[in-house]
């Protein structure tokens, strides 16, 4: 029997690291339990609401957010607060799937357009690695608000 994954983020201010990820993605973050959204509505402002109702104190709104795929097919990403600061090179990296099914210059321009989107949201950009077929169709580095390493691939 498979199981689904969460994947689980360390942050310093999960909201907006959610918020990164979920326009990187094409995410979107769940509304609090019973309740719904309505269009437009912003989602950190109805859990704020939703918290606040609960009586948890204002400084702990911001210590765990979340995204999800609309459609269900991605694993859900969770963020939560930590003291500690990144301090070394990830073991576990997302590689964004940003150019499947292309090959050479085609490729390589649509992740060159897709890191400019990224760096607009405030992703770094670090390095770019050339096709060198066949083992590798080419692929480019990057780290998120956070610094946490990914691939545009």
């Amino acid at each position: 029997m498979s199981r689904t994954v969460q994947v689980t983020f360390d942050a310093h201010d999960p909201e907006a690291l959610s918020r990164f990820w979920a326009d990187a993605l094409g995410y979107v973050h769940p509304p609090p339990p019973g309740r719904d959204l309505e269009p437009g509505q912003d989602p950190f402002e109805a859990w704020h609401d939703f918290l606040a109702q609960l009586g948890v104190p204002d400084s702990e709104w911001g210590s765990a957010s979340a995204a999800q795929d609309p459609d269900g097919g991605g694993p859900r990403l969770f963020f939560q607060r930590v003291r500690d600061g990144k301090s070394a090179k990830n073991r576990v990296h997302l590689d964004i799937r940003a150019a499947p099914g292309l090959q050479g210059e085609e490729r390589m321009a649509a992740l060159e357009a897709e890191c400019e989107r990224l760096v607009g949201l405030g992703a770094t950009r670090v390095e770019r690695h050339e096709p060198a077929p066949p083992m590798t169709h080419g692929h480019i580095v990057m780290r998120d608000p956070e610094g946490n390493e990914f691939c545009l691939d």
